[in-house]
């Protein structure tokens, strides 16, 4: 028994590190990502599989570099985009980070809409029943309840 309980134990522990980093790397896993992996797997198949080593070795060094200078500087991307080139590119940037991220919400409810239409739920309740539970976790959640 105690033999069982250890290897529970291990496991548990092992989860617990492990763990946020399979969220992390699960994010983009959304409906907009399924789409155009579909797509693309359709269309070329596994021609672009060579593609994912120099893809996670950029996104390594862009989050490790971009983690660094958040903790070196204290500061946010648009600071320190506005102190190396000004206003006008930053509000410029800024703008097209909205649209990118409107865009991604939009793909966001579709998926939903999509999903639950298979399940035979209307998109007309499912999106707003969506929207209202993202924007009550968003306005009323703490962090703590949104993470877990």
């Amino acid at each position: 028994m105690t033999l069982l309980r250890k290897w529970k134990t291990q496991i548990l522990i092992f989860l617990a590190v492990v763990g946020p980093g399979i969220i992390t790397a699960n994010v983009d896993n959304d409906a907009g990502g399924i789409l155009t992996y579909s797509q693309a797997g359709a269309k070329f198949g596994y021609s672009l599989l060579w593609t994912l080593v120099p893809i996670t070795v950029a996104l390594i060094v862009v989050q490790e570099m971009v983690a660094r200078m958040g903790v070196v500087t204290g500061k946010g991307l648009a600071d320190l985009i506005r102190e190396e080139y000004g206003f006008r590119t930053t509000f410029f940037l800024m703008i097209l980070l909205l649209v990118a991220d409107l865009g991604n919400t939009i793909s966001e409810f579709a998926g939903l809409a999509s999903g639950m239409s298979v399940l035979g739920v209307s998109r007309y309740l499912a999106v707003p029943a969506g929207a209202f539970v993202v924007w009550a976790l968003v306005v009323r959640g703490t962090y703590r309840t949104v993470e877990s």
